[in-house]
């Protein structure tokens, strides 16, 4: 399988929180998997701790790469053509951008979201895999 976290799920997997469902962090660990981090993620977390909204208790920003790839996550970019046709998401009520574009990432690249956001589900009808059990 492969699967994008979602911000809070890249943050709590490299804390190892028990916060991430068992089943969820079977499929993190597992070999098998590829387990994606968009640089979407990355910028989202890089504004909300300068405006102290994200504590990553004691990790350095500049170590998020670094400790990403130690942790065997893969990263991508956002691609010209994924920004491009953001707007072509279709469900309007859930508005944080950083949200909807990493559901954008995930549907366009056929890629099982891991998050605990219950407005994740407003998306699965246009397309949206879950993983949060």
């Amino acid at each position: 399988m492969k699967y994008l976290l979602d911000t809070h799920t890249f943050i709590w997997s490299l804390a190892q929180s028990t916060l991430i469902p068992e089943r969820a962090r079977q499929e993190l660990r597992n070999p098998g998997n590829e387990v994606f981090i968009s640089a979407v993620n990355l910028w989202e977390i890089s504004i909300k701790t300068r405006i102290q909204k994200i504590d990553l208790g004691g990790v350095a920003i500049g170590d998020l790469i670094a400790l990403a790839e130690e942790t065997g996550f893969q990263l991508i970019g956002l691609s010209p053509e994924e920004a491009i046709a953001y707007g072509s998401l279709e469900e309007d009520s859930h508005f944080d951008p950083f949200d909807r574009m990493l559901i954008w990432q995930a549907i366009r690249r056929n890629l099982t979201m891991v998050s605990r956001d219950s407005e994740f589900g407003k998306f699965v009808p246009y397309g949206l895999a879950l993983l949060w059990k």
